[in-house]
C-alpha cells in the first residue's frame, strides 16, 4: 500500500494531470498489463485461456491486473450464468481505441530490440 500524501504521490498526480503520455502509461504500464492487452486486443478470452497464454504470471497477479483494467474501463468481464460459471474478458470500446497505439508501441519495441541487440531468449537473460 502506498502513502497517498507522500511527495512521490503528489508528483505522480501532477505529472499525470499534465502529461497525456504519462497518464496513458500509468493506465497500461507495468509488467503484466501489456501482455494482457496484447492478447485481448484481437479476441475475447476465457480466464483460463488468458492464464495459459501468459508464462510466469500468478493467478493472484492476473486477477489483480484484470481488476485494475476493468476498473479503468479498458476491459470488461462477462460472466455467463452457467454451471460451472464461465467468465470471459474482452476489450471495451475505450480499450479498442488504444489498438493503434498498442500496435505502434509493439512495432517500436521490436525495432528497438533489433537495433540495440537485446536478447530475445529468456534463458540468455538469466
Amino acid at each position: 500500500m502506498r502513502k497517498e500524501t507522500s511527495t512521490n504521490a503528489f508528483n505522480e498526480k501532477a505529472i499525470n494531470a499534465n502529461c497525456g503520455m504519462a497518464f496513458s502509461l500509468a493506465v497500461i504500464g507495468g509488467r503484466w498489463k501489456p501482455a494482457i492487452l496484447c492478447r485481448l486486443s484481437y479476441e475475447t478470452l476465457r480466464y483460463s485461456e488468458l492464464k495459459k497464454s501468459i508464462d510466469g504470471i500468478s493467478e493472484r497477479m492476473l486477477v489483480a491486473q484484470l481488476r485494475e483494467l476493468e476498473k479503468d474501463k479498458i476491459i470488461e468481464r462477462i460472466v455467463y450464468p452457467e454451471v460451472p460459471p464461465r467468465v470471459e474478458y474482452q476489450m471495451t470500446a475505450l480499450g479498442l481505441s488504444m489498438r493503434p497505439m498498442l500496435n505502434t508501441m509493439s512495432d517500436w519495441g521490436n525495432y528497438y530490440r533489433e537495433h540495440v541487440n537485446v536478447p530475445q531468449d529468456v534463458d540468455s537473460v538469466k
